[in-house]
């Protein structure tokens, strides 16, 4: 038995993209992501994004980690999703509205000439309120909060956009110790479902350069909902404006904290790498 899949990233975040409304999936999604994401014995990605159909939306998305577990959301696969649905045929329009976990997201193809040069995505509004971080605790927001990490003190601005993040403000972010505080912050106790955790660097009031730790999958090229957290713990730190670009390892991300409707809007590049067939 084969599975047909298209590889294909959002600024080197890479991602295995299957049709479920065609393949006949294992029933155990989790031990399948494991597999196909492992880089030495599976294809050999980020992530796995499943394509379902769904009855509250154009479609449904379902993603995993490459350990195996269930995030809510995903900014630069929900892109690539987006382009797949679209030049696949399985939408006809745009826009398209997408459930997740995270609730309906709404990505936008940017068209030109009849090709997708971009996806902008409407992420919603940042939950700011700790329980729904979630983070333990008291207090609201959450803003420069210390966090303990081996007998070091981090200041975290912490945000959910679907998904949890902790951001932390540092002043060179190539010398941050993204790959040993990344994981003690990811599986901390204040945060009891895990966390990504983004390290910036402030270049000025419009840019920001960023690293990430993701939750389930380590240290990756670029992160979608890291770059909205990264935005908007920005503005509520001051030190940035409410429309930036997030400069990543494989190129930038514009990220805008709407003060109309308080929603995040991502804009960035989903490209199809290659497709195959994987043996089950």
């Amino acid at each position: 038995m084969w599975l047909r899949f298209v590889k294909m990233h959002g600024l080197g975040n890479d991602f295995i993209v299957v049709n479920a409304l065609e393949e006949k999936l294992p029933a155990d999604l989790n031990e399948l992501a494991r597999r196909v994401c492992h880089r030495r014995f599976g294809i050999g990605a980020d992530g796995l994004i499943i394509v379902l159909p769904s009855t509250q939306a154009d479609l449904r998305m379902r993603i995993f980690n490459p350990d195996g577990s269930e995030p809510e959301m995903c900014g630069n696969g929900i892109r690539c999703f987006a382009r797949y649905v679209y030049e696949t045929g399985l939408v006809r329009e745009p826009e398209i509205r997408v459930e997740t976990l995270a609730g309906i997201i709404k990505p936008r193809l940017i068209l030109q000439e009849g090709g997708v040069t971009g996806v902008r995505v409407d992420m919603g509004e940042p939950r700011l309120e700790r329980e729904k971080i979630p983070m333990t605790g008291s207090g609201s927001p959450v803003v420069d909060e210390p966090v303990v990490v081996d007998g070091g003190i981090w200041r975290g601005t912490c945000v959910s956009m679907g998904n949890p993040h902790c951001v932390f403000f540092v002043e060179n972010v190539a010398e941050a110790p993204v790959t040993t505080v990344g994981p003690a912050v990811e599986n901390h106790p204040l945060f009891p479902q895990r966390t990504n955790v983004e390290f910036i660097e402030v270049l000025n009031r419009s840019e920001l350069k960023m690293r990430v730790w993701e939750r389930g999958a380590g240290e990756t090229m670029a992160c979608g909902t890291g770059a909205c957290a990264a935005a908007v713990a920005g503005v509520l730190t001051g030190r940035s404006n409410r429309k930036v670009t997030v400069h990543l390892v494989a190129g930038d991300l514009e990220i805008e904290w709407s003060p109309e409707n308080n929603h995040v809007y991502m804009t960035g590049p989903a490209v199809t790498v290659f497709q195959g067939d994987y043996p089950l």
